[in-house]
């Protein structure tokens, strides 16, 4: 589906409400819910961080995703020219969203590699390997290697050009309908699986029986921080979406469903590793190695059928998550050479694809033959995690919400977000009042924390 945008140009339109929904949520939807998620709650007391985050997701991830979904929608542009058109001094923040997009897409893919890498291990009987120590080997000769990695990444990039070549209805929107409950599908699956195991009964009171002596401001910084980053906020994916939005769209109602799916997945990921984790006896803190070290040694202890099957199921659902998080990515980026240079859609995206490609080669040899070369003490890969997730995501994130709340203009904000007036909001005060003055000095802090 197509329609005039505000600058008369035909732009494309999501040809339903579920498509943009999934695609949304798809985009927030990642390797964070999956691996991060966990290992933060089984690092930060358990039950009582989910509460925390909970809270935090009701806060933060409602308001910012708002008013990401009323900017796109209103200009019906991406980032850049969005903030161009509201307010010309703004124009930065378009930028910066921008600019994050399209450095973790020169480390993402690197990610979405390994975990096409392990569906073929799994598959092959490559992981049948009951020691995370061994585990943690061929995890470690993987991402050190040379070809290896870069064969995986490349494959994973020519999945996600054919999504988004195909466009937003064609496909991300038919893409976003079938991973998406796939997903869901794999984690009700393996979750189930989890908590039936023997022994773990423990996990699941470690996760939902809170012990409110954990929380301190180390807990909530991180709750704060994940919520942030796991709902893709400041990138300008929101509003790069949004901006294929009718104008009849219930943006209130999809601010809610879009953070809601997404905390669904993380605590469905909580359910399915740490229950398992704890049942075997392992460490339920580790980072990255919880996905891609402790789980295949969880699923080895299932017997050789049921753990080849279950982990093949789970290394599909993490190159799910990985690829409904890229596809959103690399149109933040497209969108903007469409809309600002006037590409067409398949230029853009050969052309920015193969830039990305590169950028990922030597991101995935910096963990390998170029471990050497250093940029403060990172290697290239953790500098452009670091530079976006850490420098721009937030200072995108705390400008949008200043802008909402002190730059836009109530009434301007009031109507597009009511749909002039048809679409009921009763808290909407509430909400302006975070966006202007709450929303903005809790991002400083977490800015601050993780500098």
């Amino acid at each position: 589906m197509e329609k005039q945008s505000n600058t008369g140009v035909s732009r494309e339109q999501f040809g339903s409400k579920i498509g943009f929904i999934l695609a949304a949520a798809g985009s927030a939807v990642g390797l964070g819910n999956i691996w991060k998620f966990p290992y933060l709650v089984g690092q930060n007391g358990g039950g009582a961080f989910v509460i925390v985050y909970l809270i935090c997701i009701i806060v933060l991830g409602f308001s910012l995703t708002l008013a990401e979904f009323a900017i796109g929608r209103n200009t019906q542009l991406s980032p850049v020219g969005a903030f161009n058109q509201l307010n010309k001094k703004f124009t930065f923040i378009g930028v910066l969203g921008v600019l994050a997009a399209f450095l973790i897409m020169g480390y993402y893919p690197v990610v979405g590699g390994w975990s096409l890498s392990y569906i073929f291990k799994s598959i092959m009987g490559g992981l049948a390997v009951a020691d995370p120590t061994a585990m943690g080997n061929i995890f470690t000769d993987l991402i050190s290697g040379t070809w290896q990695p870069i064969f995986w990444t490349a494959i994973y990039m020519i999945i996600n050009i054919v999504i988004v070549a195909g466009g937003i209805s064609d496909g991300i929107e038919k893409a976003s309908k079938v991973m998406m409950p796939l997903l869901f599908i794999f984690l009700i699956i393996l979750g189930i699986r989890s908590i039936t195991l023997p022994g773990a009964a423990e996990g699941v009171a470690f996760l939902f029986k809170p012990d409110w002596s954990q929380i301190n401001g180390g807990l909530i910084l991180a709750a704060l921080g994940q919520v942030f980053f796991s709902l893709s906020l400041g990138m300008g994916i929101q509003i790069t979406y949004a901006s294929y939005l009718s104008k009849k769209e219930n943006l209130v109602q999809n601010a809610f469903l879009v953070p809601a799916l997404d905390t669904f997945v993380a605590i469905l990921s909580a359910v399915m590793v740490i229950p398992a984790c704890i049942a075997f006896g392992f460490e339920v803190g580790q980072g990255p190695g919880l996905v891609f070290a402790t789980l295949p040694a969880v699923f080895a202890t299932m017997g050789p059928i049921f753990g080849k099957i279950f982990g093949t199921i789970f290394f599909i659902l993490i190159a799910l998550a990985a690829l409904t998080s890229s596809i959103s990515l690399t149109e933040a980026v497209v969108s903007y050479l469409i809309d600002e240079r006037g590409w067409a859609r398949k230029k853009a995206v050969v052309i920015i694809s193969i830039i990305l490609f590169i950028m990922c080669i030597t991101a995935s040899l910096s963990m390998g033959l170029w471990s050497g070369f250093t940029i403060m003490g990172r290697n290239i890969f953790d500098t452009l995690d670091y530079i976006a997730s850490y420098i721009l995501l937030p200072l995108a994130g705390m400008f949008t919400s200043i802008f909402i709340g002190w730059i836009w203009g109530k009434e301007q904000v009031l109507a597009e977000v009511t749909n002039c007036g048809k679409i009921k909001f009763s808290i909407f005060n509430l909400w302006f009042f975070l966006s202007r003055w709450i929303i903005p000095v809790i991002i400083f802090f977490v800015f601050l924390s993780s500098l």
